[in-house]
């Protein structure tokens, strides 16, 4: 282990002298965040949003690109595998980036290992949003019913190893409800046939359900946030709903390359953090129903370490494996 960390140690200070005469030119050239899903979702837009406003503050254009496949894994891949030059980023999702290796036998990164995090994004909530027939008001009132008839009440969710999937798993086993997962290809396709009474729940972010809760086509149940999301004001919070400290946040966030230097990393976040403090990225993250939060590179990591450890035993126990 000490040969392993010392080798290590050893590229790094190679790397950080190679690298170090681009340092001060930094960036020369387009810098590109690599999104690993396809265009048009919350993790797209999150990172849009962010891009040409952070290309201006760099002076240098920074473009979005789409690397869709495996759950993220594809696209992380091909940054883990980037120079550790500050030209190639990753917009990291919680689900590819905490729960993927859990989930998946096999992966072309090792998270700890490969990225250098630079900041989180943001927060969004998981919403638990039901059928209008549902003869439950609030959550308490489902887990009850579910306790009664386990294994009655199904939910979907936009696919195995989702964080919404994970959320909501996590509080069947913690409360008994016996919930029962129906993975699909994208929550747009989970929520359709939740409006239209095919499935009786979703589990989802706040930006896809919000109109629906609007019209009453679909019953807002509970929020896995620390507070209350602006979307869906009326929506209580898990905790609200007799669940204490069951806080539960899906995040977007800026990873590079391990190894890219700590002064490329620092500017990136300082840049990234000030960006998020503009009124029209926050009035557009509101819609997105993400909370911004710009946080520290030390911050990011400690919790990328926290929720890897969070998310194992839940996977464990739920036996949730994809080859």
């Amino acid at each position: 282990m000490q040969r392993h960390t010392g080798l290590r140690g050893a590229i790094g200070f190679v790397l950080a002298c190679c690298l170090a005469p681009a340092l001060a030119q930094w960036p020369a050239k387009t810098v590109r965040i690599v999104v690993p899903f396809s265009p048009g979702g919350i993790a797209d837009n999150s990172a849009r949003t962010v891009a040409d406003r952070l290309g201006t503050r760099l002076g240098q254009s920074v473009v979005v690109e789409n690397r869709p496949g495996a759950a993220g894994n594809i696209g992380a891949e091909l940054v883990a595998k980037s120079a550790p030059d500050g030209y190639t980023l990753l917009l990291g999702y919680d689900g590819t980036i905490v729960i993927n290796p859990h989930v998946y036998t096999k992966l072309g990164f090792d998270v700890l290992r490969d990225f250098a995090p630079v900041t989180k994004l943001g927060d969004a909530g998981v919403l638990v949003v039901s059928h209008p027939s549902v003869p439950a008001k609030d959550l308490r009132e489902l887990i009850a019913l579910a306790k009664a008839k386990p294994g009655t009440f199904s939910y979907g969710s936009a696919g195995t190893g989702s964080s919404a999937h994970l959320a909501c798993e996590m509080l069947s086993q913690l409360t008994g409800a016996g919930l029962v997962h129906v993975p699909y290809k994208g929550g747009g396709q989970a929520i359709a046939d939740a409006v239209g009474g095919q499935i009786p729940l979703v589990c989802t972010a706040v930006a896809g359900a919000q109109q629906f809760m609007k019209t009453g086509r679909l019953k807002g149940l509970g929020l896995s946030s620390a507070t209350r999301a602006a979307g869906a004001p009326d929506v209580p919070t898990f905790i609200e709903s007799g669940f204490p400290g069951f806080v539960v946040d899906s995040w977007v966030g800026i990873l590079a390359p391990a190894n890219t230097p700590r002064a490329i990393v620092d500017r990136l976040q300082a840049e990234i953090a000030a960006v998020l403090q503009m009124p029209e990225v926050k009035e557009r993250y509101a819609i997105l129903g993400i909370d911004p939060v710009g946080n520290k590179p030390d911050e990011y990591a400690a919790q990328i370490r926290a929720d890897l450890a969070r998310w194992e035993p839940v996977v464990k126990k739920a036996n949730i494996r994809i080859e």
